[in-house]
């Protein structure tokens, strides 16, 4: 088992700590602050710990403050609805003394379908078309930041394999649609719950930077600044997050210090298991005027 999976399934177990009370702990990293997906995935766990007999369909939460990544966060879940077919709870994660995060998540027993359509799948390269290996036949590859180049050696929790990687070269993408393969990095146990959980996790990776692929840039140069501020993500269709996905992102919006993304998150076969939209604070870095 790779360690990227241990540190996954380390990062979403959360530790009981009272009635609707948990704790959840952050790698070791270099990052200054919380990674915005672990924080929806450790706040997803705790209240799935709180329904019996029902999966959630729905997550909505708001960024409040920077979370510290050099202690516990806790999550004190409160059960504010079980209703016949909906369950609903409010999560609110907490570092020292301040709430830092709030989501509320919607759970939906099962029923038989009425009405079942969905999207197409954007026509993009398999995800074995775009390994390591296959990318570096490609010239384009000699152009691109280190930075880039280094993120696909490292050891992650998900495996991301980007569909348009020359827009890390400059490449603009018109319409500014961008899509990635992403799966976790090993398998995980037979647990839905668990895997709706993983892929809560997964879908803050790189969402805010398809504001960018229009100028033929990306978040990871140095020049801009950005920070997510809210997140919303739907659940449609069972699926597996240790198999290959396709995340297809675009931004429809961004103007004041502020752009809007989206997310379709499908399986191979082209079904639609996922939908997600985040804004976020992006703005360019500017140097301080010296006195």
């Amino acid at each position: 088992m790779s360690k990227s999976l241990i540190d996954l399934i380390d990062i979403l177990d959360l530790e009981t700590i009272e009635v609707n009370m948990f704790r959840g702990r952050s790698p070791k990293t270099r990052w200054q602050r919380v990674f915005g997906g672990q924080v929806i995935g450790q706040a997803l766990v705790a209240s799935v710990r709180t329904v019996e007999g029902r999966m959630p369909h729905s997550l909505h939460c708001y960024f409040i403050l920077p979370g510290d990544p050099q202690i516990p966060i806790i999550y004190e879940v409160e059960r504010l609805r079980d209703g016949k077919s909906y369950s609903t709870r409010r999560v609110t994660a907490i570092q020292h003394g301040q709430a830092i995060f709030s989501m509320m998540v919607s759970f939906h027993a099962e029923e038989e379908d009425s009405f079942n359509h969905f999207d197409p799948m954007p026509d993009v390269p398999p995800p074995d078309r775009l390994s390591a290996e296959e990318l570096a036949k490609d010239p384009i590859i000699e152009k691109m930041p280190d930075y880039i180049r280094r993120y696909y050696e490292s050891d992650r929790p998900i495996e991301l394999r980007p569909v348009e990687f020359k827009r890390y070269a400059g490449e603009k993408i018109p319409d500014g649609r961008i899509n990635f393969w992403i799966r976790t990095a090993a398998k995980l146990p037979d647990d839905p719950a668990l895997h709706m959980c993983a892929l809560a996790y997964a879908s803050d990776f790189s969402l805010l930077d398809s504001i960018m692929s229009r100028y033929g840039r990306t978040l990871f140069d140095g020049q801009a600044m950005a920070a997510s501020l809210d997140h919303a993500m739907w659940f449609h269709r069972p699926f597996r997050a240790d198999e290959w996905l396709l995340y297809s992102q675009d931004s429809p919006s961004a103007q004041n210090g502020r752009g809007l993304a989206r997310g379709m998150i499908f399986k191979p076969d082209g079904t639609l298991v996922a939908s997600v939209a985040q804004e976020g604070s992006v703005r360019e870095r500017r140097e301080k005027p010296k006195s």
